[in-house]
């Protein structure tokens, strides 16, 4: 056997990619698809859709690539978290897939607090409170669409529902994914009876919970002719996709996080042992290797803040005939464009002449945790050019993930060495803007698809390529280059963020809720 697959499930696409034993690429191959937006703070998308997709990528990938089918080993997922599915006895959608970026059951999270008590939702399964974890969305079911609940036999997540989609016979999620259900007992390893009783949630409808790395089936005929893979191919537990992402990205020792900047941000610290933080400093994950975690912070918005940019605000800067945003439809275009508000960016000086973006635009997460909280630009005066405003949201989504690398230093969790994630990591001025901001050295990886990469060596684990996760990943990760701190742009940035927790303190008390009250009784949709 001389290949492994890993397919990543992400929120706008799904991108299957082939590696050999080194960790090497030898194809990928992508499919997008779409959100739909039914309400204001509704997210859904169709998962047959997601799976179909998934499997013409894998399809392409395959062909394009050449190899053998019959030499891959397994094939394993990261799949977006916290995607919400009910299923019937038969195992069909009774509605469409509620995604993680839906935030319609803000009234089952004060239910929940008032059931569990102050601080027990955090106890026992170290996720912060919120709206968006799967035991919010069950309760929203049960009191919005009774009907509907009714003929549910079964609550899935993304990765069970794509397992069983490829040829597992029942639903599995791994260890990181089930702790983001938000009724399990992180420490305990199990179910919570706590949580499940207070809410009223059966656990004979979710799904069975195995370590990353486990065999759970193989590739029926029907998926083999569909993705080109072999029948019999074993199928292979994988994990969420930022922890997956973290084993890709080879953070697999103490001192190490990985930062990830895609549709949404995301920084994830190695803790090799139980730790004691608060809900506003982090939510804890199961790590992929058995025993150990993440200390994440979450980032709503993350790089998709630049896009909202780039689509709204620069699209007017471009002759529509030769490159505008608004036509972007391939990749090599939508990187030209990028290419052209970096080579901008790089036109300003650190700081942006004192311009700052809090970049809320999907709300605050880690460490604020504020619904209402909304983006702002502040400081615009008439020496502010169109570089300092392409330069002030890289470094505004940068000064958000410092906050929460902040919060998480003061759970006592040691952060060395920082290594950066996502489209972002194109960009060498973003690179080192992220040194300069987080005032540590941080490392690019020679694969960047790092939770494709992590669900393959899951895969490689499951099979007996490797031993164990720690060997897949000194055998498949590579680092790229490694940028210092400059050390008189740590001190203006650590400055700057002193601004960027003020702006946020001035408005979070008297204007955001006020605002978001204003936007939910005027939105319209068009």
């Amino acid at each position: 056997m001389r290949f492994l697959i890993g397919i990543d499930i992400g929120t706008t696409g799904a991108k299957t990619v082939i590696f050999d034993l080194t960790g090497t690429v030898v194809w990928s191959a992508y499919r997008e698809y779409a959100c739909s937006y039914p309400q204001p703070n509704w997210v859904e998308q169709d998962s047959d859709l997601l799976v179909a997709r998934s499997m013409e990528a894998t399809q392409e990938a395959v062909a394009a690539s050449g190899i053998d089918p019959a030499e891959v080993a397994a094939v394993s997922f990261s799949t977006q978290r916290t995607c919400t599915h009910f299923l019937d006895a038969r195992g069909q959608l009774v509605r469409p897939m509620i995604s993680w970026q839906d935030n319609r059951a803000v009234e089952e999270l004060a239910f929940i607090q008032k059931a569990l008590g102050q601080g027990r939702f955090y106890a026992q399964n170290k996720l912060s409170p919120g709206a968006i974890w799967i035991v919010n969305k069950i309760l929203w079911l049960r009191n919005h669409e009774p009907e509907q609940w009714k003929r549910v036999r079964r609550i899935a997540q993304l990765q069970d529902y794509f397992l069983r989609a490829y040829g597992a016979d029942g639903y599995w999620t791994d260890t990181s994914d089930a702790g983001l259900f938000g009724c399990r007992d992180l420490y305990g390893n199990c179910w919570s009876d706590e949580i499940c009783g207070a809410l009223g949630i059966d656990k004979e409808m979710l799904p069975t919970v195995v370590p990353s790395g486990t065999v759970v089936g193989e590739i029926t005929a029907a998926v083999a002719e569909k993705t080109g893979l072999a029948a019999g191919t074993p199928i292979v537990v994988g994990a969420g996709d930022q922890n997956a992402a973290a084993v890709g990205a080879g953070v697999i020792e103490t001192g190490m996080m990985s930062v990830s900047l895609g549709t949404g941000g995301l920084a994830a610290a190695f803790v090799n042992r139980p730790l004691e933080a608060t809900a506003k400093d982090a939510m804890l994950t199961a790590h992929p290797i058995p025993g150990h975690y993440l200390l994440e912070g979450y980032q709503p918005a993350g790089a998709s803040s630049l896009r909202w940019f780039r689509d709204e605000i620069s699209r007017c800067w471009f002759r529509e005939e030769q490159t505008s945003p608004v036509l972007c439809t391939n990749a090599a275009r939508e990187g030209e464009i990028y290419g052209i508000l970096d080579a901008l960016a790089a036109g300003a000086p650190a700081g942006s002449k004192g311009l700052v973006v809090n970049p809320y635009f999907a709300s605050a997460g880690t460490p604020r945790w504020n619904a209402d909280a909304r983006a702002v630009i502040t400081g615009l005066t008439f020496a502010h050019d169109r570089a300092c405003l392409v330069r002030a949201f890289m470094e505004g989504i940068t000064l958000d993930v410092k906050d929460m690398i902040r919060s998480m230093s003061q759970c006592g969790v040691p952060i060395e060495t920082v290594r950066i994630l996502g489209g972002p990591t194109k960009s060498a001025l973003w690179n080192q803007i992220q040194a300069d901001v987080y005032g540590r050295p941080v490392t690019t990886l020679r694969v960047t698809d790092a939770a494709a990469l992590g669900a393959a060596i899951c895969a490689g684990v499951g099979v007996g390529v490797f031993a164990d996760i720690p060997e897949g990943v000194r055998r498949m990760v590579r680092t790229d280059k490694t940028l210092e701190p400059v050390s008189k742009n740590v001190a203006l940035y650590e400055e700057l963020y002193g601004i960027f927790c003020d702006v946020y303190e001035g408005l979070s008390s008297k204007v955001f809720g006020r605002l978001a009250r204003f936007q939910e009784h005027h939105q319209t949709t068009q």
